[in-house]
């Protein structure tokens, strides 16, 4: 496939609603720890390291492209650069995860941080460039942003939490200054996914892991007001938007109200009874449990088959998990399971 009839490939066409032959199929986290060939690269590099040098970030971008032979590529990078490039001090570490030396808890912290950081995110418009001379019109690539929600708990919390306790104090003792920082963070994703627009991505998913910490009013007010904003002022022309969060299942029908192009359902609802529930045109994408994986083959296949039947006849399904791929899921199990989805016909 060219570069020029990339619209025709099988994960844009269903991301638009369009008929396929089969369902599409690519996985969040994809490029991770359950490969050997990841751990290859990353006992080189730091983690950083790998998503600012664009050669290195192109490597782990095609890993799954070459070895597992899926219909879209995403970038390899992280959801925390753009906090990074505002001005938090972003560390990871092996076990622990993000960390953040300057959280934000104050009028101070949130006053300091940046918003006109293009040129700190060049490497990622430059690792774009790089991994579309690798993809050479094949697949599609996937960009990606952390919704402002997600990033700003990211911020507060100062790295991973299991309640989300600051970030809910924040916005319900303070909701003035929690918005001040989520329009802030929202204007940098604005303009990050714009520039990976510019760079050449084909589609954008935007990530909003942790929406599932909120109630239904909060998530309305402190998170899917500013993902329908960001959307909103995309250039997106023949560039389908994917919105995730865990808890779309919960949150869906909001979800919707932002004119995303595809929304990203996790693996507690039935899939197909979620799109019905959508808005023509709205395609869907999900939802294995990722934890099917570790299973049986003979499970694995059973029930891949069960979703795909049940979603069989319906144009605008993609196929993905509810979730991330664990780092421990043997990847024989997700190579098999690949094959299987590529095998498949409506």
């Amino acid at each position: 496939m060219s570069a020029n009839n990339i619209q025709e490939s099988l994960f844009l066409r269903a991301a638009f609603s369009k008929s396929t032959e089969r369902p599409p199929v690519w996985m969040m986290r994809q490029a991770g720890r359950f490969m050997p060939e990841y751990w290859e690269i990353k006992n080189k590099y730091s983690f950083l390291e790998m998503c600012k040098t664009p050669e290195i970030a192109a490597d782990v971008t095609m890993l799954p492209v070459n070895l597992l032979g899926i219909d879209a590529a995403i970038l390899f990078s992280d959801i925390l650069v753009t906090a990074e490039a505002m001005g938090g001090d972003l560390s990871f570490t092996q076990g622990v995860g993000p960390k953040f030396a300057n959280p934000v808890r104050n009028q101070a912290d949130v006053d300091r941080l940046l918003t006109d950081v293009d040129d700190k995110l060049q490497y990622v418009a430059d690792a774009i460039k790089v991994i579309q001379q690798r993809l050479n019109g094949s697949i599609p690539l996937i960009g990606f942003a952390g919704a402002p929600f997600t990033v700003m708990s990211y911020l507060v919390e100062g790295g991973s939490s299991k309640d989300f306790k600051l970030t809910k104090l924040l916005i319900h003792n303070h909701p003035e200054l929690a918005h001040q920082l989520l329009a802030k963070i929202a204007k940098v994703t604005i303009d990050y996914l714009n520039l990976q627009i510019d760079a050449g991505v084909n589609a954008l998913q935007l990530f909003d892991s942790w929406a599932l910490a909120l109630s239904w009013d909060d998530y309305k007010e402190f998170s899917h007001n500013y993902n329908t904003e960001i959307i909103s002022k995309l250039n997106r022309k023949d560039i389908p938007i994917i919105s995730f969060c865990k808890g779309s299942s919960v949150f869906a029908p909001l979800m919707a109200e932002s004119k995303p192009d595809v929304i990203s359902i996790d693996w507690n609802a039935d899939l197909l009874d979620i799109k019905r529930t959508l808005p023509a045109g709205i395609a869907v994408q999900g939802n294995l449990d990722p934890h099917i994986l570790y299973a049986d083959k003979k499970v694995i296949k059973e029930r891949i088959h069960r979703l795909f039947e049940r979603m069989r006849g319906e144009n605008g399904f993609i196929f993905n998990l509810g979730h991330g791929i664990m780092p421990d899921i043997p990847f024989d199990n997700v190579k098999y399971a690949v094959e299987l989805m590529k095998e498949f016909r409506y």
